[in-house]
């Protein structure tokens, strides 16, 4: 059964290619730190379990890890990866890159010295953003590593992947062996109504036991600005919001084992919440599902999207 999961990306650092509708919010650390805290107490409260961050989310690997030892939960299932350093250090309307991509044995090493902080309750360890540029894949070390910490702490070991490449990235991690067993345990992907490309190769990985775990389901929040009206129509007839219908769509089609939200208010993360609720038609479905655009299309219209 899918289960919903909050990710830090957005709470954790105060500007992010998140379309937000929350305008004139402080944007200082203290309120960013408060807003975190009170919104992990929220989905724990909500029945979350799953919480996914990262170095490169600002601060939000020290406010999952601060949280986490302050409340001493015991039930939490903690994820989070390696290979961004975030570089923006706070600064507002920073003009460069906010994070840095290093897939290194020599940055793996580095962080995993900060992550391991996270256990007992860090079950995943994932490699941030795999791409068939960075060489990771082919990497000897990293993914001796990588096996190493698999083996020797039992941490369930994934990728995350972006891009119009997400695909074929997928398929060759996915095929990764050492010692005879697969490397990989969990997938984290970009799918949702417009982005459907991966949609066949997650099946497959479903099937063969492998974790899925889907982020941006409502598409860096484009679902609200680029509403469909379809989308719009088929939420009004289930007396609900677009977000709640974008979730169930990746719910009823490819039954991930978690959908991450990406929730910067209370209303949100309730509201996305509700796609737990629903099922959509088959028709329904079938309507949603010819909203897909070309990845190469989708993923130029993401990388104009603002940092904001």
């Amino acid at each position: 059964m899918t289960k919903i999961g909050l990710g830090l990306a957005a709470l954790g650092r105060p500007e992010y290619i998140n379309i937000r509708k929350e305008k004139n919010i402080d944007k200082s650390e203290a309120t960013f730190k408060q807003n975190a805290f009170n919104m992990l107490d929220i989905a724990y409260r909500l029945g979350i379990r799953y919480f996914d961050t990262a170095p490169s989310y600002g601060k939000g690997e020290l406010f999952l890890k601060e949280w986490q030892k302050n409340k001493c939960y015991k039930d939490t299932l903690l994820a989070t990866k390696w290979g961004y350093t975030y570089v923006a250090n706070w600064q507002l309307g920073y003009k460069d890159a906010h994070e840095i991509k290093e897939h290194s044995i020599e940055k793996l090493i580095e962080q995993w010295e900060t992550s391991k902080e996270l256990l007992p309750n860090l079950k995943v360890y994932q490699i941030h953003s795999a791409t068939l540029e960075s060489g990771v894949l082919e990497n000897t070390k990293v993914l001796k590593k990588l096996h190493e910490l698999k083996t020797e702490i039992g941490l369930k070991i994934g990728i995350t992947t972006s891009g119009p490449h997400q695909n074929t990235v997928l398929k060759e991690a996915s095929q990764i062996k050492i010692n005879n067993v697969f490397l990989f345990d969990v997938f984290q992907v970009t799918y949702n109504v417009f982005e459907q490309s991966t949609y066949q190769t997650l099946l497959n990985l479903s099937n063969k036991g492998r974790k899925v775990v889907i982020k941006e389901g409502v598409a860096n929040g484009r679902v609200f600005v680029e509403t469909p009206k379809i989308l719009k129509d088929i939420a009004n007839s289930h007396q609900t919001t677009v977000d709640v219908i974008a979730l169930r769509f990746i719910i009823d089609t490819i039954q991930p084992t978690i959908v991450l939200s990406g929730a910067f208010t209370e209303y949100q993360l309730t509201s996305n919440l509700k796609a737990l609720d629903i099922t959509l038609s088959s028709q329904e479905i079938a309507a949603l599902k010819k909203l897909a655009v070309v990845p190469e299309t989708y993923w130029k219209s993401r990388q104009l999207l603002k940092w904001e």
